[in-house]
């Protein structure tokens, strides 16, 4: 069965200082092209929705699209609801056979966030074999049209992390490090990658219990992508690198085809480019071959 969730897959590679690529998409064609990416490069991967378009589409719609798509997958395949900031919304997904569920509430009081991430977990776990996410300090940038200032930006006290995932029971952890979402201002963003370390060994030391999350992939420099691997940075978000091949690749085909009007072959050549931008990714996170 290539249907998973997301710890089961970052067990190892938290062991071994790869990622596994976590790719935001939108439609139809970005979920058939991350999984065609990922039977190509034989690497497990995780399908992510944002919380809008799993309203748009649906959440049994999502569901019913990756249980098709991965049963006949030879690699491991989650889809996880990425940055829900509602407990209900975060159940709905769960009961309708969401794999991986992150609840944020890292802009809540650190009470709070404890208190929802663990009803969340709780819950979870009571349903079924679905691990859950959590994140303790806030990543600057745009994720699902909710804005956080770079200077709102508040990054994961290493010892409250240590507590919070005690406390909530949270299979994996998002600690906020100076990532962002969005694409960087700067070609040398601010990333505390000592911070991340000490976190995953004061987590991990003892063997991988909680594997660590990077957010906020899209426009990180190569040399900083190997630092957080090696830093513990054991599942890599993807998200507006897609949006942006997605509008991109639309237009570059309409642009230059401007007397056909056959959606097959944009479709075609969409996906294509989506493939490509994912395996461009799977290549610098070294899960090639590791399903």
């Amino acid at each position: 069965m290539s249907i998973v969730n997301a710890k089961e897959i970052m067990i190892d590679a938290a062991k071994n200082g790869w990622a596994v690529g976590a790719f935001n998409i939108t439609d139809l064609l970005q979920f058939e092209a991350v999984i065609d990416a990922a039977i190509e490069k034989r690497a497990p991967v995780i399908v992510q929705t944002s919380v809008k378009p799993s309203q748009f589409l649906g959440t049994q719609m999502m569901v019913n699209i990756y249980r098709t798509l991965a049963e006949s997958a030879p690699v491991p395949v989650c889809l996880h609801l990425d940055h829900c900031t509602t407990v209900d919304y975060c159940k709905k997904s769960a009961d309708a056979g969401y794999t991986n569920i992150m609840i944020d509430a890292s802009k809540q009081s650190y009470e709070e966030n404890i208190r929802q991430t663990k009803e969340v977990v709780d819950y979870c776990h009571s349903i079924g074999n679905i691990s859950v996410e959590g994140e303790l300090g806030t990543v600057g940038g745009v994720e699902d049209q909710v804005i956080v200032a770079e200077d709102e930006a508040q990054l994961a006290n290493p010892q409250q992390s240590v507590e919070f995932v005690e406390r909530t029971g949270v299979d994996i952890f998002a600690p906020a490090i100076g990532t962002a979402h969005g694409v960087y201002k700067t070609k040398n963003p601010k990333i505390d990658f000592e911070r991340m370390a000490i976190i995953h060994k004061m987590l991990n030391s003892n063997g991988i219990k909680t594997p660590l999350v990077v957010h906020g992939g899209t426009g990180l420099p190569d040399d900083y992508i190997v630092k957080l691997l090696a830093a513990g940075g054991a599942k890599f978000n993807v998200s507006t690198e897609l949006k942006r091949v997605l509008i991109d690749a639309k237009f570059e085909y309409i642009s230059s085809h401007r007397d056909e009007y056959d959606p097959g072959k944009l479709d075609v050549f969409v996906r294509d480019a989506t493939r490509k931008a994912v395996i461009h990714w799977m290549d610098k996170l070294g899960c090639e071959g590791k399903a």
